[in-house]
């Protein structure tokens, strides 16, 4: 009789976890990206948040919406501050208009050749530290660093040099990027990037610092702008993926680190398949009659670069947390043989 009771709770003790699910989903969060649905940079960051789900047993689930869902793609900062996004995707560059600190930690024009020198700044030379400082105080944290890799650059006219960016009208975010096209004698336009190829297609501007080359080139830019730049000689951003603060400290440790974790794993991601992605495009690009890419020589890109580095002191002295930046950026370039 005992054994006979003992099986009997034994399979209704079965039963009854069979009805539950595996994982009880614990944290749900809608996040919003700064690139429209359909788009791979988009694409990528979606496959992102399965595998968080994934890398979370199911106790993180995160919703991600596409540019412009709920609020613009320069108001994610405050919409995720004040909770009504639980976090983003997007470039740091535009929030500059907040503090200019924003724009030199974002997009340190002609800091970084490839995306791994900016990586290990990030994540070994202060990067990470000071981006959770500045974001803080808007009651954001910042989970991590992406980046598309080196960018593109779509222009209606042919550039193939510093010299033809004068008086070219150029879509760049506002900050240390406008200030250096500014500076290159070009005519900065602040557009969100889903705007790009309409102000193309019009005239309203003439050249874009847009993204990267394939992803351009999938969206049509190149129809609009046939002479492309590449490899781009200005622009590697840093794509932030931050979430409310409150939010990330509700997180238990582990799913801190879950998140932490997946970060990193969406960066590498996100270069290593935007990179197979240019190659390709640029081989198709290069057999399209109506197409010139263009090159520009070491000369050229070199002249860029001192332009650049002439802007980013004029940032540092423009607020307490820019000139923090700048000591730090610049230190660890000096450290590691990069700042020449």
């Amino acid at each position: 009789m005992t054994t006979r009771i003992t099986m009997t709770i034994a399979a209704g003790a079965l039963c009854a976890a069979a009805a539950l699910p595996a994982t009880a989903q614990e944290h749900s969060f809608t996040f919003q990206s700064v690139d429209p649905a359909g788009n791979p940079n988009f694409m990528i960051q979606d496959a992102w948040t399965e595998q968080v789900a994934k890398m979370s047993g199911g106790r993180i689930a995160i919703d991600l919406l596409p540019v412009g869902a709920v609020v613009e793609y320069n108001e994610t900062q405050d919409a995720v501050g004040a909770g009504i996004l639980d976090g983003h995707i997007t470039d740091v560059s535009y929030f500059s208009g907040k503090d200019p600190a924003f724009g030199l930690i974002a997009n340190p024009i002609g800091a970084w050749s490839s995306p791994e020198e900016m990586f290990r700044f990030m994540r070994y030379g202060g990067g990470n530290e000071l981006m959770r400082e500045l974001e803080e105080p808007y009651n954001l944290h910042f989970v991590g660093a992406t980046t598309t890799g080196l960018e593109g650059f779509v222009s209606s006219k042919p550039l193939d040099g510093v010299d033809d960016l004068k008086g070219l009208k150029v879509r760049a975010p506002e900050g240390l990027i406008q200030q250096v096209f500014d500076a290159a004698g070009a005519v900065p336009v602040n557009l969100p990037y889903a705007e790009v190829f309409t102000a193309l297609d019009k005239g309203v501007i003439d050249a874009a610092d847009s993204t990267v080359f394939s992803t351009n080139q999938s969206q049509g830019l190149h129809k609009a702008g046939k002479h492309p730049v590449y490899p781009g000689f200005h622009s590697m951003p840093l794509v932030e993926v931050s979430m409310n603060l409150d939010a990330w400290n509700a997180l238990p440790e582990d799913l801190q680190e879950i998140m932490t974790v997946s970060v990193r794993d969406l960066a590498a991601d996100m270069v290593a398949q935007l990179s197979i992605k240019d190659l390709a495009a640029v081989a198709e690009a290069n057999a399209n009659p109506d197409i010139t890419v263009h090159d520009w020589p070491a000369e050229e890109r070199a002249r860029f670069r001192t332009i650049a580095m002439g802007q980013w002191e004029n940032v540092a002295d423009q607020s307490e947390n820019a000139r923090k930046v700048y000591d730090t950026l610049t230190s660890y370039l000096e450290t590691q043989g990069l700042l020449d």
